[in-house]
């Protein structure tokens, strides 16, 4: 005869919630810690990816500075009590010799995945951009990535002068600030171009018109722009790159 089946355990309904609940709350603990451990070293990297942007579409300036859009104003401190993360503001370059070189100018629209997010400098003497980069984007590898990675889409937007009109491979007509779209990502293209577009629609005329010979506030520490929400204070090209983007 075989044996009979061996009979499970009866375990009490409140021990078994209990149990689920103590694993729910040490995963819950566990969720937290990552996330504290995490997120200075993630938004470090932003910052970093920031910087390194900034100097890029800029052409390399000496230092720079946040200019903080408010009520119609460029502004070089953030209004009192204002939540810094939801302020839009503006970085303003200068060279050695302590002349301004140009705005670099944040921008995001949809693209065709997802948004499309990037950085821009403006001459605004010249009413050219002097340089573009995307920070981010999820757009299809080997078409709309290319926004990022095709050297010649990237390069036309240096000296590319203001408003600029996208125009099919082929078709360019020698006006004034055509660039030339990606063949099979016109949309990618596209948005890279409105973006740039709007944002200098709603900024352009602030840009303009701005003092950029009014002297410029002390060089402020990494920690003092941290402590304050901002993401980058006066910030010589040589600073250490940290803080929050």
């Amino acid at each position: 005869m075989s044996d009979p089946p061996a009979r499970r355990p009866n375990v009490p309904a409140p021990r078994l919630i209990g149990t689920l609940a103590l694993a729910g709350a040490l995963a819950g603990l566990a969720i937290v810690f990552v996330h504290q451990w995490a997120e200075p070293r993630i938004q470090a990297h932003r910052a970093a990816a920031l910087r390194a942007a900034i100097q890029e579409v800029l052409g390399g300036p000496e230092s720079y500075r946040t200019l903080w859009v408010e009520g119609g104003r460029l502004l070089e401190e953030p209004p009192a009590g204002a939540d810094t993360a939801s302020l839009d503001r503006v970085y303003l370059g200068r060279d050695s010799s302590d002349r301004a070189v140009g705005f670099a100018v944040a921008g995001e629209l949809p693209g065709y995945q997802d948004v499309i997010r990037l950085i821009f400098g403006y001459d605004p003497a010249r009413r050219q951009v002097i340089g573009m980069k995307v920070l981010e984007s999820k757009e299809t590898p080997g078409l709309g990535d290319k926004i990022e990675k095709d050297s010649a889409f990237v390069a036309q937007f240096a000296a590319a002068e203001t408003p600029l009109l996208g125009v099919k491979p082929g078709r360019a007509t020698g006006a004034v600030g055509e660039v030339d779209m990606i063949t099979g990502a016109t949309i990618s293209s596209r948005t890279v171009i409105a973006i740039i577009n709007e944002r200098l629609e709603a900024l352009g005329a602030l840009l303009d018109g701005h003092d950029t010979e009014a002297a410029p506030r002390p060089v402020a520490s990494a920690e003092t722009d941290a402590a304050r929400g901002s993401s980058v204070g006066e910030v010589p090209a040589s600073a250490p790159r940290g803080g929050r983007p």
